[in-house]
């Protein structure tokens, strides 16, 4: 694919997943039972490829799971919803339920929803986002352009996290699969860590 391509291909991902989010109406769900909802992850930085997957960090005060799982089993109502699983992290430093979604959406694409539901006030309230919205600040164009085709040109099953993506290319300026690749293997030795730029 060449660069109009990839862009134009990647502004229709972007287009369909705030579709499917809206269609959905899970949003509106957590929104109902009090909590502040905020998109993250790729959608929020205008950097989808091929994943179809949408990333939401909810927030409230006192989280316990059983709170958390009458929230998910209004969710469940859905038709369209076909499979839920929980991670309780709320014994965590992450203070944290994480909830996936698989959802079929109207035009039978499957999409995953990614719904980490966060103790507010808790040490990552909050942090995706301004790690987002900084990204979005400092990523040029031809950055954005490499972050895309990387992605698209990266196998399926290959693992890689979207923040590899950003981190490798923003912060080291790789610009080739080939690059991309080493500086993971290099990347993945380090003590894991959060990047914001």
């Amino acid at each position: 694919m060449n660069r109009k391509e990839i862009i134009e291909l990647a502004d229709a991902s972007q287009a369909k997943a705030k579709k499917v989010l809206s269609e959905s109406g899970i949003s509106e769900v957590w929104e109902r039972a009090g909590c502040k909802v905020n998109v993250v992850g790729s959608l929020r930085m205008g950097l989808m490829a091929s994943h179809r997957d949408i990333d939401l960090h909810v927030y409230s005060k006192g989280i316990t799971a059983k709170e958390s799982f009458q929230i998910m089993s209004q969710v469940a109502e859905n038709q369209r919803v076909t499979e839920i699983k929980c991670i309780n992290g709320l014994h965590t430093d992450e203070h944290c339920v994480a909830w996936h979604v698989l959802y079929r959406a109207e035009n039978d694409e499957v999409w995953q929803f990614d719904i980490i539901h966060i103790e507010e006030g808790s040490q990552y309230d909050g942090y995706f986002e301004r790690m987002a919205d900084r990204i979005k600040e400092v990523m040029t164009e031809d950055q954005r352009y490499n972050i895309l085709k990387l992605k698209f040109e990266s196998p399926a099953e290959s693992g890689y996290h979207g923040v590899e993506f950003y981190e490798a290319v923003i912060a080291d300026g790789v610009t080739s699969l080939k690059e991309f690749e080493e500086w993971v293997c290099h990347h993945r030795t380090k003590p894991p860590y959060y990047w914001i730029p």
